[in-house]
C-alpha cells in the first residue's frame, strides 16, 4: 500500500495567500538542563522554560500588492498542505525580525523574511 506524505504547502498571512518558495519553522521548547553536583557525576533533570517559534520564509516579490513585511506585528501565519486531508498549523502573534531581498539572473526576485511567533496552534 502506498503512503502519501506532506509535500507542497500554502502559506496565508491573515487569510491572504502568499506565493512562498521556501518555509522553515524551528520550535524551541525552552527546556534547560539542570546541572547539580552529586555522586553520580551527571545531570538529573531539566527546568521548563518559554517556548519559541522561529520562521524563515522566502517569497516571490510581486510587481504590485506586496505585503509590508517590515511592518508585520501581531499577525497570524497559517500553513497547510496543498493536498486535501492535511492539518492546518497557525503561528499566532507573529512579528518580523529581518527582511531582505535577493535578485539573480536565473531566478525571480525573492524576499527573505525571518519572523518569530508567540504561539503555535494546530487546527
Amino acid at each position: 500500500m502506498l503512503e502519501e506524505y506532506a509535500g507542497a504547502i500554502v502559506l496565508e498571512v491573515n487569510g491572504q495567500e502568499v506565493e512562498v518558495i521556501d518555509l522553515s519553522v524551528t520550535g524551541k521548547t525552552g527546556r534547560k538542563l539542570v546541572k547539580t553536583m552529586n555522586k553520580t557525576g551527571r545531570a538529573k533533570g531539566f527546568a521548563k522554560g518559554i517556548a519559541e517559534y522561529d520562521l524563515a520564509a522566502t517569497v516571490a516579490i510581486p510587481l504590485s500588492g506586496d505585503l509590508d513585511w517590515d511592518g508585520i506585528e501581531g499577525e497570524k501565519l497559517t500553513v497547510y498542505p496543498l493536498s486535501p486531508g492535511g492539518k492546518r498549523t497557525s503561528y499566532l502573534d507573529c512579528f518580523s525580525t529581518e527582511v531582505g531581498e535577493k535578485y539573480s539572473v536565473d531566478n525571480e526576485a525573492r524576499r527573505d523574511i525571518k519572523l518569530q511567533a508567540l504561539r503555535k496552534v494546530e487546527e
